[in-house]
């Protein structure tokens, strides 16, 4: 038998704590949550693993530190509203319910955000909605958003999307033109204007429907 207790510790322990995530509510999330129940039964024993785990269907679960890095760089409050986008089975989603008020997660997959539902109803996870819908449009019925994590990598942030931010919002995503290495992105809304900088370097699979869009880009 798997100690998944004890993964998950590891978990912690050697792939995040020493990847500069210091959040002490991000890491409590982090040691908390039963990642293997978000992952394909056949792959549960990998499910801790410093790497991007299929999830079916061509999309993935965001390798922790990743994601660990890209919520500590959105600085979620207890009191914000959050969209994740791309939510897959849910994961992400767990850990956004720990660590803010209300969460909107949106999925294009409707096998995926079928199980994201059963799996977060499971554990009890009661301020999370998934709702169904193209992934680069964002959830404009419920904006505007706190906190937007855009769940893979992206060739480009949409205006439509940056536009739910709330005032004082912020948005994290990879931004990649392909399936190599690319920087994690923290957008700003103050006052109408959008800054963007770059946080750190990260490779991870890119979401669909997000179109390349020569014409614009950050």
């Amino acid at each position: 038998m798997i100690d998944y207790a004890a993964a998950r510790h590891n978990m912690v322990e050697s792939q995040i704590r020493p990847n500069k995530v210091t959040d002490a509510a991000l890491i409590g999330a982090l040691g908390a949550l039963p990642r293997e129940a978000f992952v394909p039964p056949p792959l549960r024993g990998i499910a801790y693993v410093d790497e991007d785990i299929a999830i079916g269907n061509g999309r993935y679960l965001m390798e922790p530190m990743i994601l660990a890095r890209l919520l500590q760089a959105a600085a979620v409050k207890p009191g914000d509203v959050a969209l994740d986008i791309g939510c897959g089975t849910g994961y992400s989603t767990a850990v956004l319910g720990r660590l803010c008020s209300t969460v909107v997660a949106l999925e294009s997959d409707a096998d995926l955000a079928a199980k994201a539902v059963q799996t977060l109803a499971g554990l009890g996870i009661d301020n999370a909605a998934v709702v169904e819908g193209r992934l680069d449009r964002g959830y404009a019925e419920q904006a505007p958003y706190d906190v937007i994590l855009l769940n893979g990598a992206v060739p480009r942030i949409p205006p439509v999307i940056s536009g739910q931010l709330a005032e004082g919002g912020r948005l994290v995503a990879v931004v990649a033109d392909g399936p190599g290495m690319g920087r994690a992105r923290l957008m700003i809304n103050n006052a109408g204007v959008l800054s963007s900088r770059v946080t750190f370097d990260a490779a991870t699979p890119l979401l669909p429907d997000f179109a390349t869009d020569p014409g614009f880009a950050f």
